[in-house]
């Protein structure tokens, strides 16, 4: 751009599965995607030059243009890996040179929404190469999980290590937040939005059994002192949960130490006699689901908020065993599975905007609270989520089994 000359581009389709693995993998810095793909596939990356462009030779299409300066045109809506119909904006425009394609090329395709989609395979597989070089990518980080359900960016899961002061009486999270500091500044990992992350010092917890997990964190936190906001922050380009496109909020719930509460295990009473909230709904220990009418504007959101806060501020005792309230459209559709809370909640939530806090104080720059709030209902300047259309999966469907059956009567002959 400050050249003012177009760039020269070429797009890769297909060819052998270690590039379509290699052009997702959240690679290290200085590693490129054709040198994975080499090791990877146990063979160097094939390519040659033409026309001044690099085209890959194991590849079943390539295409081959310029993107030029400043010069941008609408792209979508399309369906998108979080499960929303990503929104239309302006991206660069590439001018088409040559496409080109190899005999009987297949043009490879997928579908993609609400998780499990084509990222739950891909996320599976990175999570399984990845596993144990983790720790050697962030010191102090045991295990981490992007959680696939939640959309895979939006909520990530994990384990470190707490050995700043072994011999300190009170356990309270402090290397776990320079880990933190450090997953959020590492790759993709960067574009997380909630980070829960905890120490085990008995090595039996693990990250991705994640009922189990979160009941750890919120029979530990101290949702006075271990709620970390960073607010005006980039966050993944899919998100529509911010103030504008790539730009919103992150927040760290780092809990460590003895068990601080037993968890509630039925719906609070005082959750059942509310006025404008109502259907309370448990989602797991410790969490309950609740609902109120649409969100309109912020400015409303606030004193909605404060009018719960109020109404539930005599009931402290009650809500002692309730670290989180789920505010929500569908308290029977969020309570229903631990997926439908995980996709709802953390792909719905802006943290410096939608998360509250009864009795919250702000003390030296640090806000805490006694119950974390999660106003989880659609906003107005959301995408749309991605509807299944039962006419179009009949067809789909009418096809897959067409292919099996042809399958059969090779197999057969």
């Amino acid at each position: 751009t400050n050249k003012n000359q177009p760039l020269k581009v070429s797009i890769f389709v297909g060819g052998p599965p270690s590039h379509s693995v290699a052009a997702v993998m959240p690679l290290p810095e200085g590693i490129s995607e054709m040198t994975f793909a080499g090791v990877l596939g146990n063979r160097r990356f094939r390519y040659m030059y033409k026309d001044g462009y690099c085209l890959s030779t194991d590849a079943d299409f390539v295409i081959t243009g310029e993107v030029y300066p400043n010069e941008n045109k609408p792209e979508g809506p399309f369906g998108d890996h979080l499960g929303y119909y990503s929104l239309q904006h302006d991206f660069p425009l590439m001018k088409v040179h040559k496409v080109y394609a190899k005999q009987n090329a297949i043009w490879a395709f997928t579908v993609v929404g609400r998780p499990p989609q084509e990222d739950t395979s891909f996320g599976q597989l990175i999570h399984e190469m990845t596993g144990s070089a983790i720790q050697h990518e962030v010191p102090g980080l045991k295990e981490i999980n992007a959680v696939d359900a939640a959309g895979v960016h939006p909520l990530l899961l994990a384990i470190g290590s707490e050995r700043y002061t072994p011999y300190a009486q009170t356990k309270q999270p402090a290397e776990l937040l320079t880990i933190a500091n450090h997953v959020l500044g590492t790759g993709q990992l960067s574009l997380a939005k909630f980070l829960f992350i905890t120490a085990d010092d008995a090595n039996k917890l693990s990250t991705h059994n994640i009922q189990d997990y979160l009941h750890f964190i919120l029979q530990r936190i101290d949702l006075s002192r271990d709620v970390h906001f960073y607010t005006k922050t980039s966050i993944d380009t899919l998100d529509y949960s911010g103030e504008s496109l790539n730009s919103g909020s992150k927040v760290v719930l780092a809990a460590y130490g003895d068990v601080k509460r037993e968890l509630a295990t039925e719906v609070p009473n005082c959750l059942n006699e509310l006025k404008h909230f109502d259907h309370a709904k448990l989602v797991m220990p410790g969490i309950v689901a609740i609902q109120t009418s649409k969100f309109s504007t912020y400015e409303n959101a606030i004193h909605e908020l404060d009018n719960l806060n109020q109404q539930l501020s005599t009931f402290n005792e009650q809500l002692s065993t309730l670290p989180f309230i789920i505010v929500c459209d569908d308290a029977d559709f969020v309570s229903k599975t631990l997926n439908n809370f995980l996709w709802v909640t953390f792909t719905r939530c802006n943290p410096s905007h939608d998360v509250y806090g009864l009795n919250s104080v702000t003390k030296y720059k640090h806000w805490g609270c006694s119950t974390l709030i999660f106003d989880a209902r659609i906003k107005p300047h959301h995408a749309p989520p991605v509807l299944k259309d039962e006419a179009v999966e009949k067809r789909i469907d009418k096809i897959f089994e067409s292919i099996k059956q042809s399958k059969h009567n090779l197999d057969s002959y």
